[in-house]
Protein backbone atom coordinates (compact mmCIF):
# COMPACT_ATOMS: atom_id res chain seq x y z
CA UNK A 1 0.00 0.00 0.00
CA UNK A 2 1.63 3.15 -0.77
CA UNK A 3 1.72 6.61 0.53
CA UNK A 4 -1.30 7.95 -1.15
CA UNK A 5 -3.35 4.87 -0.35
CA UNK A 6 -2.62 5.43 3.14
CA UNK A 7 -3.57 8.94 2.97
CA UNK A 8 -7.18 8.41 1.47
CA UNK A 9 -7.75 6.00 3.98
CA UNK A 10 -7.00 7.97 6.90
CA UNK A 11 -8.97 11.10 5.33
CA UNK A 12 -11.58 9.45 4.76
CA UNK A 13 -11.95 8.18 8.49
CA UNK A 14 -11.02 11.91 9.67
CA UNK A 15 -14.17 13.01 7.99
CA UNK A 16 -16.08 9.74 9.47
CA UNK A 17 -15.03 11.11 12.64
CA UNK A 18 -16.21 14.73 11.71
CA UNK A 19 -13.01 16.23 11.87
CA UNK A 20 -13.14 19.46 10.29
CA UNK A 21 -11.95 19.72 6.76
CA UNK A 22 -9.77 22.91 7.74
CA UNK A 23 -5.92 24.00 8.43
CA UNK A 24 -4.36 23.14 11.56
CA UNK A 25 -5.19 26.20 13.17
CA UNK A 26 -9.09 25.73 13.43
CA UNK A 27 -8.16 21.88 13.94
CA UNK A 28 -7.58 23.83 17.28
CA UNK A 29 -10.05 26.28 17.64
CA UNK A 30 -12.63 23.26 17.37
CA UNK A 31 -11.02 21.93 20.50
CA UNK A 32 -9.90 24.64 21.70
CA UNK A 33 -12.86 25.32 24.67
CA UNK A 34 -12.71 21.83 26.45
CA UNK A 35 -8.73 21.22 25.42
CA UNK A 36 -7.84 24.58 28.04
CA UNK A 37 -10.16 23.18 30.94
CA UNK A 38 -8.22 22.78 33.75
CA UNK A 39 -6.41 19.44 34.82
CA UNK A 40 -8.06 18.62 37.60
CA UNK A 41 -11.52 18.92 36.33
CA UNK A 42 -10.80 16.61 33.17
CA UNK A 43 -12.16 13.63 35.22
CA UNK A 44 -15.36 15.24 35.21
CA UNK A 45 -15.89 15.74 31.62
CA UNK A 46 -17.96 13.41 29.68
CA UNK A 47 -16.62 10.50 27.79
CA UNK A 48 -16.63 12.55 24.54
CA UNK A 49 -15.40 15.71 25.79
CA UNK A 50 -12.45 14.05 27.41
CA UNK A 51 -12.03 12.10 23.43
CA UNK A 52 -11.76 15.85 22.38
CA UNK A 53 -9.16 17.35 24.81
CA UNK A 54 -7.14 14.13 23.59
CA UNK A 55 -7.35 15.09 20.14
CA UNK A 56 -7.04 18.57 21.07
CA UNK A 57 -3.58 17.75 22.02
CA UNK A 58 -2.66 15.34 19.07
CA UNK A 59 -3.72 17.85 17.02
CA UNK A 60 -1.77 20.85 18.55
CA UNK A 61 1.83 18.84 18.27
CA UNK A 62 0.73 18.56 14.66
CA UNK A 63 0.13 22.07 14.17
CA UNK A 64 3.43 22.76 15.99
CA UNK A 65 5.61 20.64 13.60
CA UNK A 66 5.21 16.92 14.23
CA UNK A 67 3.22 13.90 12.69
CA UNK A 68 -0.31 13.17 13.30
CA UNK A 69 0.27 9.95 12.67
CA UNK A 70 3.30 7.12 12.84
CA UNK A 71 4.43 4.67 9.99
CA UNK A 72 8.54 5.36 10.80
CA UNK A 73 9.22 1.35 10.16
CA UNK A 74 12.70 0.33 10.92
CA UNK A 75 16.14 2.16 10.46
CA UNK A 76 17.77 0.32 7.77
CA UNK A 77 20.98 -1.47 8.86
CA UNK A 78 22.87 -1.09 5.58
CA UNK A 79 22.95 2.50 5.83
CA UNK A 80 26.59 4.31 5.73
CA UNK A 81 29.45 4.65 2.70
CA UNK A 82 31.60 1.47 1.84
CA UNK A 83 34.34 1.37 -0.24
CA UNK A 84 33.20 5.28 -1.61
CA UNK A 85 29.67 3.69 -2.00
CA UNK A 86 26.32 4.79 -0.28
CA UNK A 87 23.76 1.23 -0.44
CA UNK A 88 21.87 0.74 -4.25
CA UNK A 89 18.40 2.00 -4.26
CA UNK A 90 15.75 -1.41 -4.14
CA UNK A 91 14.00 -1.89 -7.57
CA UNK A 92 10.86 0.26 -5.95
CA UNK A 93 10.35 3.74 -7.22
CA UNK A 94 11.00 5.45 -3.99
CA UNK A 95 14.32 6.15 -3.78
CA UNK A 96 16.69 7.97 -5.84
CA UNK A 97 20.10 8.26 -5.80
CA UNK A 98 23.36 10.01 -7.49
CA UNK A 99 25.32 6.62 -8.08
CA UNK A 100 22.68 4.46 -9.64
CA UNK A 101 22.97 3.87 -13.44
CA UNK A 102 22.79 7.18 -15.39
CA UNK A 103 20.23 5.25 -17.44
CA UNK A 104 18.10 4.43 -14.49
CA UNK A 105 15.93 7.33 -14.88
CA UNK A 106 13.50 6.07 -12.26
CA UNK A 107 16.49 6.01 -9.56
CA UNK A 108 19.47 8.23 -10.76
CA UNK A 109 19.61 12.07 -9.81
CA UNK A 110 22.55 14.06 -10.06
CA UNK A 111 24.99 14.61 -7.53
CA UNK A 112 25.65 18.00 -5.68
CA UNK A 113 28.59 20.47 -6.39
CA UNK A 114 29.93 23.00 -4.62
CA UNK A 115 32.64 25.51 -4.89
CA UNK A 116 34.14 26.27 -1.19
CA UNK A 117 36.30 23.95 0.75
CA UNK A 118 34.65 20.81 1.88
CA UNK A 119 34.46 21.70 5.54
CA UNK A 120 32.36 24.72 4.42
CA UNK A 121 30.26 23.22 2.22
CA UNK A 122 29.59 20.12 4.70
CA UNK A 123 28.80 23.05 7.65
CA UNK A 124 26.36 24.52 4.86
CA UNK A 125 24.93 21.55 4.13
CA UNK A 126 24.25 20.36 7.70
CA UNK A 127 22.69 23.99 8.36
CA UNK A 128 20.35 23.97 5.18
CA UNK A 129 19.10 20.17 6.41
CA UNK A 130 18.65 21.17 10.08
CA UNK A 131 16.28 23.99 9.16
CA UNK A 132 13.86 21.89 7.08
CA UNK A 133 10.71 20.67 8.81
CA UNK A 134 10.81 17.59 10.48
CA UNK A 135 14.35 16.24 9.82
CA UNK A 136 16.60 14.64 12.69
CA UNK A 137 20.45 14.22 12.39
CA UNK A 138 21.46 11.28 12.52
CA UNK A 139 25.04 10.73 11.70
CA UNK A 140 27.45 12.95 10.87
CA UNK A 141 31.53 13.31 9.88
CA UNK A 142 33.59 15.60 7.96
CA UNK A 143 32.93 13.60 4.63
CA UNK A 144 29.05 12.34 5.77
CA UNK A 145 25.58 13.11 6.78
CA UNK A 146 22.34 10.79 7.38
CA UNK A 147 18.93 12.27 8.46
CA UNK A 148 16.18 11.23 8.96
CA UNK A 149 13.12 12.89 7.35
CA UNK A 150 9.45 12.72 8.62
CA UNK A 151 6.53 13.22 6.55
CA UNK A 152 3.68 15.72 8.04
CA UNK A 153 0.70 13.93 8.28
CA UNK A 154 1.22 10.42 8.15
CA UNK A 155 4.96 9.56 9.91
CA UNK A 156 6.30 8.33 6.90
CA UNK A 157 10.58 8.10 7.62
CA UNK A 158 12.73 8.47 4.12
CA UNK A 159 16.34 8.14 4.79
CA UNK A 160 18.65 10.31 3.11
CA UNK A 161 22.49 10.82 3.02
CA UNK A 162 25.16 12.55 1.65
CA UNK A 163 28.82 11.39 1.22
CA UNK A 164 31.10 14.22 -0.16
CA UNK A 165 34.00 12.74 -2.70
CA UNK A 166 36.31 15.46 -2.47
CA UNK A 167 38.41 13.61 -5.79
CA UNK A 168 35.43 13.81 -7.80
CA UNK A 169 34.27 17.13 -6.11
CA UNK A 170 30.42 16.10 -5.96
CA UNK A 171 28.52 15.45 -3.09
CA UNK A 172 26.68 11.91 -3.73
CA UNK A 173 22.97 11.67 -2.30
CA UNK A 174 20.76 8.74 -1.76
CA UNK A 175 17.41 9.03 -0.22
CA UNK A 176 14.90 6.09 0.43
CA UNK A 177 11.79 6.24 1.41
CA UNK A 178 11.29 2.94 4.31
CA UNK A 179 8.17 1.95 3.51
CA UNK A 180 5.49 1.46 0.65
CA UNK A 181 5.85 1.89 -3.28
CA UNK A 182 5.44 5.09 -4.83
CA UNK A 183 6.99 8.22 -2.67
CA UNK A 184 5.08 10.34 -5.10
CA UNK A 185 8.26 12.20 -6.21
CA UNK A 186 9.32 13.46 -3.05
CA UNK A 187 12.78 11.84 -2.57
CA UNK A 188 13.75 13.39 -5.98
CA UNK A 189 12.30 16.86 -4.88
CA UNK A 190 13.80 16.91 -1.49
CA UNK A 191 17.17 16.62 -3.14
CA UNK A 192 16.47 18.98 -5.73
CA UNK A 193 15.56 21.58 -2.64
CA UNK A 194 18.54 20.90 -0.78
CA UNK A 195 20.82 21.26 -4.28
CA UNK A 196 19.23 24.76 -4.96
CA UNK A 197 19.57 26.02 -1.32
CA UNK A 198 23.44 24.82 -1.43
CA UNK A 199 24.24 26.30 -4.94
CA UNK A 200 23.38 29.85 -2.96
CA UNK A 201 25.78 29.50 0.07
CA UNK A 202 28.70 26.91 -1.22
Amino acid sequence: MNRFIFFVVISLMLSLFSFPSVAHAQFAQFYAPEAIAPLSSASSLPHHSLAKVNSASHVAQFALGDSMFSFSGTRPSTLGVTEGKLSACPSSPNCVSSQAAKGDTEHFIMPLTYRKSPAETMTALKAIITDMERTKLITESETYLYAEFTSALMGFVDDVEFFLDDRAGVIHVRSASRLGQSDLGANRKRIEEIRSALAIVA
